[in-house]
């Protein structure tokens, strides 16, 4: 596996056997977690940085499509979502990992155009659009105290 290869897999996360997409959403919110117990800087440097990874790794895959090994996408998306999280807490955490898979897996309207580009900016950008439209019912949800 070369470095382009195990960038875009989220180091080998996109090898699961199944739900990979899933698996590199776990990622996210793992690496989302640890840069998010730092503060929202970090945790927004973590998304800038594995967006530009993401787009490097997926065209220099030759990522014309989103095949689903390809997990650096729900990585950076799923980063995007936690954003909203004023602090972490096992509500918050749940619900930005659902959300995020939910916009991800039904690709509502801009979800699905972005999806519809087959190029390395195209296979970043759903996730991107998912990750921005949970955050956006997070931060509504914060509005009414919920999480």
């Amino acid at each position: 596996m070369n470095a382009a290869e195990f960038c875009a897999s989220g180091g080998g996360a996109g090898y699961a056997p199944a739900a990979p997409g899933t698996f590199g959403s776990i990622l996210g919110l793992a690496i989302g977690a640890l840069l998010l117990h730092l503060g929202h800087g970090p945790l927004l440097a973590g998304i800038v940085v594995a967006s530009a990874l993401g787009v490097w790794a997926v065209w220099a895959v030759g990522g014309q499509a989103d095949p689903g090994w390809i997990v650096i996408d729900e990585v950076a998306g799923q980063m995007i979502a936690m954003l909203a999280l004023p602090r972490l807490s096992f509500i918050g955490v749940i619900l930005a990992l659902a959300l995020f898979r939910l916009f991800d897996i039904w690709k509502p309207g801009p979800v699905g155009w972005a999806d519809k580009k087959h190029d390395a900016v195209g296979v970043m950008a759903d996730d991107w659009i998912a990750g921005g439209l949970a955050f956006g019912v997070l931060v509504l949800l914060r509005l009414v105290h919920l999480p």
